[in-house]
């Protein structure tokens, strides 16, 4: 029992399911939203909606509105959150200066000295 009571407690694994939780909401918001750009776009062809698109005698429309709403997520996703971390992350992170290990410490040590010593 000890076992999976560090397993819930450790890592991202609370993170990751609000995450998934907060994403699949989100997708619901860009499928309505889709739904709703698709009506306009079927008004500025003359029709109420975007019923059906066909093809060859296949409907492609749910394609075609599973394919906008994924590039409407992908947009929203990578202005409103990549863009902004990283960002973020690189006004808040330095980065520090490389600090020599110790062989090349002692090194530079030993070539410090021969260098004064021949002065």
């Amino acid at each position: 029992m000890s076992g999976f009571k560090a397993f819930l407690l450790r890592g991202n694994l609370v993170e990751l399911a609000v995450a998934f939780i907060m994403g699949a909401a989100f997708a619901t918001v860009i499928k309505a939203f889709t739904d709703v750009l698709m009506a306009f776009i079927g008004k500025a062809f003359g029709t109420s909606t975007v019923g059906s698109i066909m093809v060859s005698g296949v409907d492609v429309a749910p394609f075609v509105n599973a394919l906008i709403a994924f590039v409407l997520l992908a947009l929203v996703v990578y202005f409103a959150i990549v863009v902004p971390y990283t960002k973020a992350r690189t006004a808040l992170t330095t980065e520090a200066p490389e600090t020599p290990s110790d062989e090349v410490a002692l090194l530079t040590e030993i070539r410090d000295a021969l260098t004064t010593d021949k002065r």
